[in-house]
């Protein structure tokens, strides 16, 4: 993990411009972190048909930003995520992240405080444990060991 977090987008005055905002955050963060793929939660079935429409959108643009950069994207569903990370597909936000900062042996510091931050983060480990393209690498026994050994991935 180099970097995790949400897009506020409360303040901002049309769903466009929370689209265009989501856009450029995407797009930032893959020409900063240089990733080889992405992996993203797959739009999943609700009740409220508006609320899946926004969600849906919001995912077609940060897989337009992927597709911009020309890099291969990875869907997963939720329950899919949940169960690669915790051994059930009904798990909460709250056990997922608990079984991230367990699996990845992070600082209670390094947590974000909304939970949503960790979604990317789950998605990004499920793509690793189904074994797609993910390049395994070394092993470190924790976040200060990667950096240690990282000097320049890390800001």
């Amino acid at each position: 993990m180099l970097a995790m977090g949400v897009i506020h987008l409360e303040k901002l005055p049309s769903h466009g411009a929370k689209l265009r905002r989501i856009f450029e955050r995407t797009l930032g963060l893959i020409d900063e972190f240089h990733p080889e793929e992405v992996a993203l939660e797959a739009p999943f079935f609700g009740k409220n048909v508006q609320s899946m429409l926004k969600l849906g959108r919001a995912q077609g643009v940060a897989m337009a930003a992927a597709v911009y950069r020309d890099l291969p994207i990875f869907e997963y569903a939720p329950r899919k995520i949940k169960q690669s990370i915790t051994g059930t597909g009904t798990a909460s936000k709250e056990q997922v992240a608990q079984m991230l900062k367990s699996i990845l042996k992070l600082r209670q510091e390094d947590m974000p405080k909304h939970l949503d931050a960790t979604d990317g983060l789950a998605a990004a480990l499920c793509h690793y444990f189904q074994g797609n393209t993910v390049k395994a690498g070394k092993t470190y026994s924790g976040w200060d060991s990667f950096v240690k050994n990282n000097p320049g991935k890390v800001k």
